[in-house]
């Protein structure tokens, strides 16, 4: 079939033919003349180039017609405009505390750790802000120049830095201010807060547990620094045999766990590999299952493994570490024949005399214990009034002078915030306004590793329910099985 190619035909058609719609509906307007005017009989002479031919059969719905707008006139017509060109000009300007390079230098950028150390810790409370309006009043009485809130809050800050360092130092460095005057330091293992030759008391950097050289198995004292095994691992594993966590560790063989020292010389069935080095700890395995039912009296937990008391006929449980803690009676006894037995007293025989035969060793124990206690006792008060001397002067740890060239801030406007400062510190009981740098960054560290500790339960957890899920499916599976080998057989 041919059809036109010139729309002659249409364009009379559109003069003078009849316009056909189909549909009054205004979305579905035709028109039916376009395709009269494309329609040609096959007998029409036409030149080849007049004409198009259609590859594809007519379709009968063609004939419908053309979809046309029923008001052309109401057509939005097109608008445009002109912009005028801008400059290359930066539209957007990437905060710089949001980026992180390793060429610092090269682009420009300043290391988000940099700007986290730059910042001040100290934040002005409504107090803060009254007495500085009242000083700047008075500032512009005397034609000083005023003083503004970021400032002081450096100044605050710097104050606190220097007395906290300065104090810090003077308690390490002044004879009997040092830890070892700490009434609360002893022996994380055998609880003695005495030291000797050769076997002297060595405190951890990072966690500040004390341990003889002897209890401990540190052959030779270093000279820096000294981490126990599980800071030097990173690490805080809950022990085997109590629920305590931290504190003087030892692996067991396998490594990844870990029971404490005092656990292991305390429960009669556990022992350790090496004396000298006291590590591994083994036979954890071999404690008995009656051992493992037993219930604290203290924590009332019934987790790990419990000793009894060495009283006749009292079978009191309680943990190692527990009973440490509460101060229980536990006592080491040399017997003649160079054995050392070890005897524990619950809170109810703690302090009452046991076996006529254990009585000497109990008494003797006391004696030492006794003679320690009035030497320490005198240390400990001479500490305690120094250290109260030191809070009540903290302000003689700060320089002023020092503190003004160091922010670069005029010494009258500094001396000013000294008074204040020294003010607010007596009102607040002589303690800091600010926690000390360090100690903040343990806290923090702490959380993201009980964080991460929750996490490794949960996942833990999971992984032990898909366990369960996938031996009850196999379960399942067998049962199946062997009940269609059954059925086969008994039709056999």
């Amino acid at each position: 079939m041919k059809r036109s190619r010139h729309p002659s035909s249409s364009d009379d058609s559109d003069n003078g033919s009849k316009q056909t719609y189909n549909s009054p509906s205004v979305w579905q307007v035709f028109r039916t003349d376009f395709i009269t005017a494309m329609k040609l009989h096959d007998s029409y002479q036409l030149n080849p180039e007049d004409y198009y031919v259609l590859a594809d059969p007519w379709r009968q719905e063609w004939e419908k017609g053309v979809q046309v707008p029923v008001s052309p006139q109401s057509i939005p017509q097109p608008v445009t405009r002109v912009l005028a060109e801008k400059g290359k000009e930066v539209m957007f300007i990437r905060p710089k505390k949001l980026i992180r390079t390793s060429g610092t230098e090269a682009l420009g950028y300043v290391d988000i750790r940099t700007l986290a150390e730059g910042m001040c810790r100290y934040d002005l409370n409504e107090e803060d802000v009254a007495w500085l309006q009242i000083t700047n009043e008075e500032f512009a009485q005397m034609a000083m120049p005023p003083l503004d809130e970021n400032t002081m809050e450096r100044v605050m800050e710097e104050f606190e830095h220097c007395c906290h360092e300065n104090m810090t130092h003077a308690m390490e460095t002044e004879e009997g201010l040092g830890i070892e005057y700490d009434e609360d330091v002893v022996c994380d293992v055998c609880q003695s807060p005495d030291g000797e030759d050769n076997n002297e008391m060595v405190f951890c950097d990072k966690c500040n547990i004390c341990v003889h050289q002897a209890c401990y198995g540190i052959q030779k004292v270093p000279k820096g620094s000294w981490l126990c095994r599980i800071c030097a691992l990173g690490i805080l594993p809950k022990c085997q045999v109590c629920p305590k966590k931290g504190g003087a560790m030892k692996p067991t063989r396998s490594g990844t766990k870990w029971v404490h020292v005092s656990c292991a010389l305390w429960i009669p069935e556990v022992s350790i590999g090496n004396p000298e080095k006291m590590e591994p700890i083994t036979n954890v395995s071999h404690i008995p299952s009656n051992r493992w039912a037993l219930i604290c009296c203290l924590c009332k937990e019934k987790t790990g493994a419990c000793i009894q008391c060495s009283a006749k006929n009292c079978r009191t449980a309680f943990h190692v570490t527990c009973g440490l803690h509460a101060n229980l009676e536990m006592n080491t006894i040399l017997t003649e024949d160079d054995e050392v037995k070890f005897k524990s007293y619950c809170p109810k025989h703690s302090g009452f005399q046991g076996d006529p035969a254990e009585d000497e060793g109990r008494e003797g124990a006391r004696d030492r214990k006794g003679r320690a206690n009035s030497d320490q006792e005198k240390r400990v008060n001479l500490r305690k009034l120094k250290l109260q001397e030191m809070e009540e002067e903290f302000y003689q740890f700060v320089d002023v002078e020092e503190v003004a060239n160091s922010l670069k801030v005029a010494p009258e406007v500094v001396d000013f915030v000294y008074q204040y400062w020294k003010l607010k510190r007596k009102a607040n009981f002589n303690q800091q306004l600010l926690t000390p740098k360090k100690d903040e960054e343990e806290s923090l560290a702490r959380r993201e590793q009980e964080v991460l500790l929750r996490r490794l339960q949960l996942f833990t957890h999971l992984r032990q329910d898909l366990e369960r899920v996938a031996l009850q499916g196999i379960t399942v599976l067998t049962k199946k099985n062997i009940k269609i080998i059954i059925i086969e057989g008994g039709k056999n």
